[in-house]
């Protein structure tokens, strides 16, 4: 099954879900006591939060992935490859570190290319620092969004 029509069942599940929450809060409401209403709104401020977290992260995939297909277009996709790896699949860590740099200095010569941005994102995550990958590949989809 493709990535993408995973992440729409487990939408679609986290919906019904958020749904279901949704439907104790007015439960909780319809009892008309201080307590119930009070929990009432405290329970339905999960699903609003559960709402805002599916959109914020479909729209930050959709984003990256029109930065994946114009890099794919361009045949610059980052290629890793040829970069040795451990028994469970992971790239070696010497070796994402070295290929890490290298990203890193290509930021640091052109910082206003998403291009590079994007790349040294790649570079991140295959060095396991996903915090640092998201923070850096929302730069990149700012720079390409102003080079449009």
């Amino acid at each position: 099954m493709k990535a993408r029509n995973v992440a729409l069942l487990l939408t679609a599940a986290l919906v019904v879900y958020l749904f279901l929450l949704a439907d104790r809060a007015f439960a909780l409401f319809k009892t008309g006591t201080g307590v119930g209403i009070a929990l009432g709104v405290g329970v339905f401020l999960l699903p609003l939060l559960g709402v805002w977290i599916i959109v914020m992260t479909w729209r930050n995939g959709v984003q990256i992935q029109r930065l994946s297909r114009r890099l794919d277009a361009e045949g610059a996709l980052p290629d890793v490859s040829d970069l040795p790896r451990r028994p469970s699949g992971r790239v070696d860590r010497d070796a994402a570190d070295a290929w890490f740099a290298e990203r890193r200095a290509e930021v640091e010569a052109d910082q206003e290319n998403w291009r590079t941005w994007y790349k040294l994102a790649y570079a991140y995550d295959i060095a396991g620092d996903r915090r640092r990958a998201r923070e850096t590949m929302k730069k990149a989809v700012e720079l390409e969004a102003a080079d449009r």
